[in-house]
């Protein structure tokens, strides 16, 4: 709440603390008003260039966007890079635990977005599992995301790396937004799986689309959503 001032003579306002004696007002709950800062045109430019920056590079932190931005003409500080960063929810990236194992006997689709240019949603969905360290163990959290929107379209936890709740996931983006034209994964079992590939097979407009192996850049949207999480 706000409290008028009281005052005891012509220079002299009436303490607060004393204000609040005299309304029965607990002194906690007296406060200034918040002050929201919004980002200045600078600052806007900046955060513009950090984030298509980052999602060419998604390994760079800081240190690396500072030198971006200074060659750019920016006279930038790291620490303000960082908490540009952290406004947008970015990190460098780093290796995890593996949760893209392979299966030997399952096909591989080839990597169909070498220089294609996304230019609308329902363009290119991409999904990938990452983990969440639990106090005695883990779980294992799987999304879909649409690459034009960066939206999340589903996503599913489970306490097993099995490919059920990928394909419940898959099927739940499918129901509420349609179909893209083109489905991207790494070659991890999960995805690999005739349950999941049967998924979108059912829709034959669909063109499934696999990383190259080694290679978390190619699903860059999806690495990024869980950087962003962490």
């Amino acid at each position: 709440m706000s409290m008028r001032r009281w005052w005891i003579s012509d220079k002299e306002p009436l303490p607060v603390a004393k204000q609040c004696a005299l309304a029965s007002v607990n002194r906690s709950t007296v406060y200034l008003p918040s002050i929201v800062l919004f980002p200045d045109a600078e600052e806007l430019r900046l955060l513009e260039l950090i984030d298509q920056e980052y999602t060419r590079h998604p390994f760079y932190g800081s240190r690396k966007i500072m030198h971006y931005l200074r060659n750019e003409g920016y006279k930038i500080n790291r620490k303000r890079i960082q908490r540009l960063m952290r406004m947008l929810g970015l990190a460098g990236m780093a290796p995890g635990p593996n949760t893209s194992k392979p299966h030997p006997e399952h096909k591989i689709y080839p990597y169909l977005l070498r220089g294609v240019d996304v230019t609308k949603p329902n363009q290119v969905w991409s999904t990938d599992i990452t983990y969440i360290r639990l106090p005695k163990g883990f779980m294992y959290l799987v999304a879909v995301i649409d690459w034009y929107s960066r939206k999340v379209l589903s996503w599913r936890l489970s306490n097993s790396m099995e490919s059920t709740f990928c394909v419940d996931c898959l099927q739940e983006a499918l129901r509420k937004y349609g179909t893209p034209d083109i489905f991207n994964t790494d070659q991890g079992a999960q995805f690999t799986s005739a349950a999941f590939i049967g998924a979108l097979k059912e829709h034959p407009t669909i063109s499934i689309s696999m990383d190259g192996r080694g290679r978390a850049l190619d699903n860059i949207f999806v690495e990024r959503l869980w950087r962003s999480q962490t």
